[in-house]
C-alpha cells in the first residue's frame, strides 16, 4: 500500500518551509518511525518520520524546494521490503550478508549523525540506548570518545567542509552556499528592527568581582546539590533583570500599533548561537525560576540549538532579551531589539582593568553592559535607571535575597 509522506502542520507563525535533506533514496528501506526528511522553516528544523515500514517510493519534493503544511512530499510503499526476493538466499554466507542490511536499520538522530560523520565512526556500530534502539547523541559521543586517539584528527580535518569551505593558501575559487531559512528570517528581522524602531544604546559598566567571588566559593557545593547543573554568570544576569523589569515596567512593554503593552510576567529570550543562525529560546515566567532551574534552562537550550532539536513553542514569545557576545570575546557592542521587544541586554567579556575606589588605584575584572531600547516606548530616563539597577544588583549581589 503506498502511504503519502507529507510535511508536517506548521504553527500559524509559520508560513512555509523548505526540504533541506533526504535521509532516504528511492528503493532504499526504512522502519517505522525511523527519520526520512529534514524540513526547515523560519525557526526551526522539523523530522518527518516513517508511519510503517516499507520502501521509499517516489520523490515529489527534492532539496531545496519550498513546501507548506501538510503538502505530500513523496511516497512510502508499505510492505514492500517484506514482499521482495531476497537475492541473497542462494548466497554461501548468508548470515554474514543480513548483518549490515541488519544494522543498516539503526536510527540515528540528526546530531547523533553529524558527530558519527565528523568522527569517522561507522554509524552501523554504534550501539543506541534510545526509544526502539535510537541512536542519540550521547551514544554517538561516547562512541567517539572511544575511539583511537590517531584516527580522530583525520576524520576532524575534513569536517569543515560541510559548512565553512576550507581553501589551499593561493586558492581564488569561490564557493557559494545558500542561505539557511533561519539565517535569511533572522537578517529580515534585523534589517526590521532598524528601519522601524528609533533605536539607541546606552552603556554601563560592572564590577564582576562580587558575583566572581561568590561563583568561586560556592559552584562546588552547587553543582553538587542541584545533580550536575553548573553555576554560571547568566542566572545573576537573568535574575537581575528581572527585578530591574519589575521596577522599570515599561522596559518589559511592548507596541502595539497606538497601544503600550504592558506584561505582568518576565519571559527572558537568551539568544544562542548555531550553526543554522542566531536562536533566542525563551525562560518563561523567569521571575518564578530559581538560579538552578535558570542554569539548567540555558543548558539545555545550548544542546538543543546544537542538536537542531528547539521547538516553536520554545523560541517564541518573550518580553526582554539577553545577549551574551562576551563568550566569544567581545569587549563591547551595540545589540539589535529584537521586536516586538522594546530592549535587549547585551553583556561583554570580563576585563582586567585599573580603576579608581576609594582614591586608590585597583586591578578589578571590569564588564562592559550595553542596553539597546526602542526610543518611541523609553525614554532615556527609564532605559538608564533600568541598566544601572542591574549594575547595582550585580555589585552587591545580596540585594537579590534581600529585594532591596
Amino acid at each position: 500500500m503506498a502511504i503519502e509522506i507529507k510535511a508536517p502542520a506548521f504553527p500559524e507563525s509559520v508560513a512555509d518551509g523548505t526540504v533541506a535533506t533526504w535521509h532516504k533514496k528511492p528503493g532504499e528501506a526504512v522502519k517505522r518511525d525511523e527519520l526520512i526528511v529534514d524540513i526547515e522553516t523560519d525557526k526551526v528544523v522539523m523530522e518527518v518520520l516513517a508511519e510503517a515500514d516499507g520502501v521509499i517510493g517516489e520523490i515529489i519534493k527534492g532539496e531545496g524546494e519550498t513546501v507548506l503544511s501538510g503538502e505530500v512530499l513523496g511516497v512510502l510503499n508499505e510492505g514492500a521490503a517484506a514482499a521482495a526476493p531476497a537475492p541473497a538466499a542462494a548466497a554461501p554466507a548468508p548470515a554474514a550478508a543480513a548483518a549490515p542490511a541488519a544494522a543498516e536499520d539503526k536510527i540515528l538522530s540528526p546530531a547523533a549523525r553529524k558527530i558519527a560523520d565528523e568522527a569517522g565512526i561507522d554509524r552501523n556500530s554504534i550501539e543506541g540506548t534510545g526509544k526502539g534502539g535510537r541512536v542519540t547523541k550521547e551514544d554517538a559521543v561516547a562512541a567517539a570518545s572511544g575511539k583511537p586517539a590517531a584516527a580522530a584528527p583525520a576524520a576532524k580535518a575534513a569536517a569543515p567542509a560541510a559548512d565553512a569551505p576550507v581553501f589551499a593558501a593561493g586558492d581564488r575559487v569561490e564557493k557559494r552556499v545558500p542561505m539557511t531559512r533561519l539565517r535569511a528570517k533572522v537578517a529580515q528581522r534585523l534589517v526590521e528592527a532598524q528601519s522601524t524602531m528609533a533605536m539607541l544604546t546606552t552603556y554601563n559598566e560592572v564590577n564582576m568581582k562580587p558575583i566572581m567571588d561568590l561563583r568561586a566559593k560556592y559552584k562546588d557545593l552547587f553543582e553538587k546539590k542541584h545533580n550536575g547543573t553548573r553555576l554560571g554568570f547568566m542566572s545573576f544576569f537573568v535574575k537581575a533583570a528581572v527585578e530591574a523589569l519589575k521596577r522599570q515596567p515599561v522596559v518589559n512593554a511592548s507596541i502595539d500599533g497606538n497601544d503600550i503593552v504592558y506584561h505582568g510576567y518576565q519571559d527572558i529570550g537568551v539568544a544562542v548561537s548555531s550553526d543554522r543562525g542566531l536562536v533566542v529560546p525563551v525562560l518563561r515566567n523567569a521571575e518564578f525560576m530559581s538560579l538552578a532551574e535558570i542554569e539548567a534552562g540555558i543548558a539545555n537550550f545550548g544542546r538543543k540549538a546544537k542538536e537542531g532539536k528547539l521547538t516553536i513553542e520554545e523560541m517564541t514569545g518573550g518580553t526582554f532579551t539577553i545577549s551574551n557576545g562576551g563568550v566569544f570575546g567581545s569587549l563591547l557592542s551595540s545589540p539589535i531589539v529584537n521586536p516586538p521587544q522594546s530592549a535587549i541586554l547585551g553583556m561583554h567579556k570580563i576585563q582586567e582593568r585599573p580603576m579608581a575606589v576609594n582614591g586608590q588605584v585597583v586591578i578589578l575584572p571590569m564588564m562592559y553592559l550595553a542596553l539597546s531600547y526602542d526610543h518611541r516606548l523609553l525614554d532615556g530616563k527609564e532605559a538608564v535607571t533600568f541598566l544601572v539597577t542591574i549594575k547595582e544588583l550585580l555589585e552587591d549581589p545580596a540585594r537579590l535575597l534581600l529585594d532591596i
